[in-house]
């Protein structure tokens, strides 16, 4: 089995998600299926048809966050290179082209999220970025373009 590589935090996020579908979201589907169950006939029950649905994407939420926790192998970010972007590294960029600072963390997939300013390090960006020390300046092709960016501190 392939695993990947994934932050401490990131890996506990992803075991809080799972405990509350768990705990908190299996026995509210479970709860509606009865509801919509106890309406009548199921086969024409729009409510049961509906929490059925729910529950077997439910479902498939948590055998994809078991699969993704079973293989996962937690990168500690602490005792890696500071110099270099790697996984976890918290990095400060300065788009070239915009003239514009900001701030990535660079992650595994299953923690990318870009409200947060996460990105993958399975991503283009994420692959332009890894390896990279600060001063340097990296062009990364992007579906929409060509990205010029400056590194400008590595942090953890």
């Amino acid at each position: 089995m392939e695993t990947y590589g994934i932050t401490r935090e990131g890996y506990e996020e992803l075991k809080k998600e799972l405990a509350r579908l768990k705990r908190v979201e299996r026995p509210r589907i479970i709860k509606e299926i009865e509801c919509a169950r106890a309406l009548g006939d199921i086969m024409e029950n729009a409510e049961f048809e509906a929490a059925k649905h729910a529950q077997g994407l439910l479902e498939a939420r948590i055998r994809n966050l078991e699969t993704k926790l079973a293989r996962s192998r937690i990168v500690e970010t602490h005792e890696m290179d500071a110099d270099t972007v790697l996984l976890g590294a918290i990095v400060r960029l300065k788009d070239l082209n915009r003239n514009k600072e900001f701030t990535y963390t660079i992650v595994s997939d299953a923690e990318t999220d870009l409200k947060r300013g996460s990105v993958s390090a399975s991503s283009p960006v994420g692959k332009g970025l890894l390896g990279a020390k600060v001063g340097q300046t990296r062009e990364i092709d992007v579906p929409a373009g060509k990205l010029r960016y400056e590194i400008l501190e590595i942090s953890r």
